[in-house]
Formats: C-alpha cells, sequence, structure tokens
C-alpha cells in the first residue's frame, strides 16, 4: 500500500490544492507513482472522465502535475450547490440527487465506504497518496461526521501538514487557533506547520516562526513564497473576478452569473498577450466587446431569470445584431434557444417553461438523468463567421441535464451566434487561434499582434515552476521523514 500525506488549512484559499498538485509533481520528479486524493469536494468547476463519470477540476489539476489521467477515485465526493442550502451529492461520479445541507450531514456517515473503497483502490497502485482536505479541521460543528479532514486522516491513518495564507494576516493566529481547537489525537497527527504565500525578507519572519513552534509544539515545515504561476485551483475564480478591465486588441466579455461552473473553459484566451478576458456582471461593465460567452451554471433558469432582469440579455441580442460573437456553453447555449422547459422541476426553479433569447433556433428540455460523457470529432457544417473550424478536430466533455432540440452538431449555430454543450472545447490550440483569427480578420487585425501559445507546454512549464518554488520553501528532508513516519 501506498504511503501518504495529508495537507489541511486553517480556512478555505489557504493554498491547499495548489500545494497538493506541487507535491504530486515533486514526488513523481522524485521518480515515485504518486496520486492525489480529496475524499469531499464542493465546486461548481467538474469534469468527465474517460469513463464518464464526474470529479472536481482540482483533482483533475492535481492529476495532471502527477502525471496521471484523471480518475474519479481522486474524488469520490462532489457536492454541486444548487441554492445557497442545498447540493447536487455525486458519489463515485454518479449524481445520487440533490440534498439541503442538513440531510447530507446526517447520510454523510453512509458514504464513508465508497470514500475508503476508492481511496485503498488508489493505494494499492501508487507508491504516494497526497491527500487535501477541507475548508479547516478546526470547525467544531462538523467534527462529529467528518469524513474530508481529521476524520478521514484517522480512516487511512495520515500525517498531516497544516497550511496557513500569510497573505490575508493573521497566520500566526490562523494556525495557533487552529491548533488550540484540536484534540489531543488530532494535534498529534500534525507533524508539520507551512506559512504560504510569503512575500519578503524571511529573516523578519524568523522570531515569529520560532515562538510559533514553541507554541504549538509542531516544527514549521517551510515558508513559501507567493507564486505567480497560472493554474487553476479551486477558489481561483475571485481572483480571475478581481484581475484589471483594461480592453486590450480583442475584448471578450465572459457573463458571470451568480452561478457559473466550469469558468475554466475560457482559459485558453486568457493565455493571448492582447486579449483581454473580462467577467460581467453589469451592462455598464459591458462596453463593446468583440467576443461575448456565456459560459455553463448550475441554475440555467435561475441565472436567465438573473440575466433578464439585469438587463444583459438587452444587451446581448443588440451585440449580436451588430455582428458581435456571441457563444453559449453548456447553461450558456441553452439560454441562447427558444424555450426552456422543466416539467420534471429538475432546477427547482418554480418554473415550469420560460422563454430563451430566441437567438438560436432550438429549445431545451430537463430531464432528470444526467449526460456524462467524453467526446471528440471534428467540425463540420458550420456557417458564418466560426466556419473557419470547419475541419479542426475538437474535443471535450459534457455535463448537463437539459436535451436541445435541433442539436445537430458539436457546434450549432450560424453568423454570429453560436453554442455548444462541449466543455472544453476551445482547449485544442487549432480552435480557440481559428476563433480568434475570425475574429482578427473581421476587425481588420494581424493575429500574430496577439501572441501564440502551445496549451500543453504551458501547463508544464506552469507545475515546474510550482513544483520548483514548493520544493525550495519546505524542508524536503523533513517532509519524506514525515512520509517515513519517522516524525
Amino acid at each position: 500500500m501506498a504511503k501518504n500525506i495529508m495537507i489541511q488549512g486553517t480556512m478555505s484559499n489557504a493554498g491547499k490544492s495548489l500545494l497538493t498538485a506541487a507535491l504530486c509533481r515533486i514526488f513523481k520528479q522524485d521518480g515515485y507513482r504518486v496520486a492525489p486524493f480529496k475524499s469531499q469536494n464542493m465546486a461548481l468547476n467538474s469534469f468527465i472522465t474517460a469513463d464518464g463519470k464526474e470529479m472536481g477540476r482540482a483533482q483533475v489539476v492535481q492529476a495532471e502535475a502527477a502525471g496521471k489521467a484523471p480518475d474519479v477515485r481522486m474524488n469520490p465526493i462532489l457536492l454541486k450547490p444548487t441554492t445557497d442550502t442545498g447540493s447536487q451529492v455525486i458519489v463515485n461520479g454518479i449524481v445520487q440527487g440533490n440534498m439541503d445541507a442538513v440531510t447530507y450531514y446526517k447520510c454523510r456517515p453512509d458514504y464513508i465506504p465508497a470514500v475508503l473503497k476508492a481511496y485503498h483502490s488508489l493505494a494499492a497502485e501508487n507508491d504516494i497518496i497526497v491527500i487535501e482536505g477541507a475548508g479547516s479541521p478546526a470547525e467544531i460543528n462538523l467534527k462529529e461526521q467528518d469524513i474530508v479532514n481529521m476524520g478521514l486522516a484517522a480512516m487511512v491513518d495520515a500525517p498531516v501538514l497544516l497550511v496557513g495564507d500569510i497573505d490575508r494576516g493573521g497566520v500566526f493566529a490562523q494556525l495557533y487557533g487552529t491548533v488550540s481547537l484540536l484534540e489531543p489525537e488530532e494535534k498529534d497527527r500534525v507533524k508539520g506547520i507551512i506559512i504560504n504565500k510569503f512575500r519578503g525578507d524571511q529573516s523578519i519572519l524568523e522570531p515569529g516562526l520560532k515562538q510559533l513552534e514553541q507554541l504549538c509544539g509542531i516544527s514549521v515545515a517551510g515558508v513559501i513564497p507567493y507564486v505567480h504561476v497560472d493554474i487553476d485551483e479551486e477558489d481561483s475564480l475571485e481572483e480571475r473576478f478581481r484581475r484589471g478591465a483594461e480592453r486590450k486588441l480583442i475584448d471578450i466579455a465572459v457573463i458571470r452569473f451568480p452561478r457559473i461552473s466550469n469558468f475554466t473553459d475560457f482559459s485558453p484566451f486568457e493565455l493571448y498577450e492582447n486579449v483581454s478576458v473580462c467577467y460581467i456582471t453589469k451592462v455598464a461593465d459591458l462596453a463593446q466587446p468583440d467576443i461575448i460567452f456565456l459560459p455553463g451554471t448550475k441554475s440555467t433558469i435561475a441565472d436567465l431569470q438573473w440575466l433578464r432582469q439585469s438587463g444583459l440579455e438587452a444587451a446581448i441580442k443588440k451585440s449580436a445584431a451588430a455582428g458581435n460573437l456571441v457563444f453559449g456553453v453548456c447553461g450558456g447555449y441553452q439560454m441562447l434557444g427558444r424555450t426552456l422547459s422543466d416539467p420534471e422541476q429538475v432546477e427547482a426553479a418554480g418554473v415550469i417553461e420560460i422563454s430563451g433569447m430566441g437567438l438560436l433556433e432550438m429549445d431545451t428540455i430537463f430531464q432528470c438523468e444526467k449526460v456524462q460523457t467524453q467526446t471528440r470529432g471534428v467540425f463540420n457544417g458550420i456557417d458564418g463567421i466560426l466556419s473557419v473550424l470547419n475541419g479542426k478536430a475538437y474535443e471535450g466533455y459534457e455535463i448537463h441535464m437539459g436535451r436541445s432540440r435541433k442539436k445537430e452538431s458539436p457546434l450549432t449555430g450560424a453568423g454570429t451566434v453560436y453554442g455548444s454543450y462541449i466543455h472544453g472545447i476551445f482547449d485544442a490550440p487549432d480552435v480557440s487561434s481559428a476563433v480568434l483569427k475570425a475574429v482578427c480578420i473581421q476587425k481588420g487585425i494581424d493575429f500574430t499582434s496577439l501572441g501564440t501559445f502551445d496549451m500543453h507546454e504551458y501547463k508544464e512549464r506552469q507545475y515546474e515552476m510550482l513544483a520548483d518554488a514548493v520544493r525550495n520553501g519546505l524542508n524536503m528532508g523533513f517532509i519524506y521523514r514525515v512520509l517515513n513516519r519517522e516524525v
């Protein structure tokens, strides 16, 4: 069986996901077979594996860092929020239904066998498992039936590294307070403390580190600098939203739905130096974009109502009428049609039928059974500005409850309005570049002025940069002693 090590944090966004990915890459560099594991993930950003199972994208990123194909065993429980108090529950990649928080909390112990089966199956095939916790292990109101932090650590006998985010301030209080709220047997599991996202002269930090070790009785395993890498992580959405709104040669607006999902679909466009990608919530910020993307959403009908009430629907229609490119993916694609029907109340929005934006000749009906599949092929039969895609290969995955009539190809549309159910449809360099080339021709801009990239090479370079920074910040000798139960 594999050795294991677990990363827990003082809070959400302390850096657990990226640190897990970094350790996966470091152990891979050192010659080990390694896999990530997160028993329970709550996220709207998900992925479909080769066998049609749904899992969180954070573990997909970690799998890439480990040099492994994404496997649903790496994330046996995925919660996709549908409301402020409820989520769609997915176990082993299959939808179990929608539950409110209280119901799920009561049912959570029933999922322990699935979690342990997935973990032990992975452990039998690898040398090291790097486990990621969720939120904080010091949520004292949730500890009784915990299956993702100290509860899981006990079940699989994992030593823990506790990470705190110094960039937010108060890191010593974060770490000391978390350790103080742990039970004695939980505290015994914490073998090292990590300060994450540090900027500045570490010598100034040293006195505090020594005092922290004395107060907690736990060694500091390292100080990791604030790393500037472009790697999709669980909590990176807000960072994207905070980016400056400077408009560049090609301006792309992504509609920021309240329940936006799979925002990574548009990452390929962010890598062009002279392309701006801005996330928009109000008409005043829309300006005059060259492309408007309507992304996926966990609640299509509710977010369509929001789009209508915000005035963005009218603005999008006006932009399309002016000849600008409008493209919907999954839920955004459904909104572009004539009608959306939910006779079985799959979306729980209280609406049986609602009119769509009427920009595509199709109708969507929501059904209880979710479509979950990977797909690939070659574009054909596309008219209008994106006819340049004909003959180019695409691949991606579908996750949706709705079925749209008159869906004749992987990409539907003509003129300047298009839509597709395929997440990741722009990932192939030939596809994203073809879309930009079409817009460049329309605007009279030289495509080469945008800059180009190789997605695979770019991702690998980012993982290597992350691993180098973390390796230099951590005491890797100490980490290996923890892994070998010598600490």
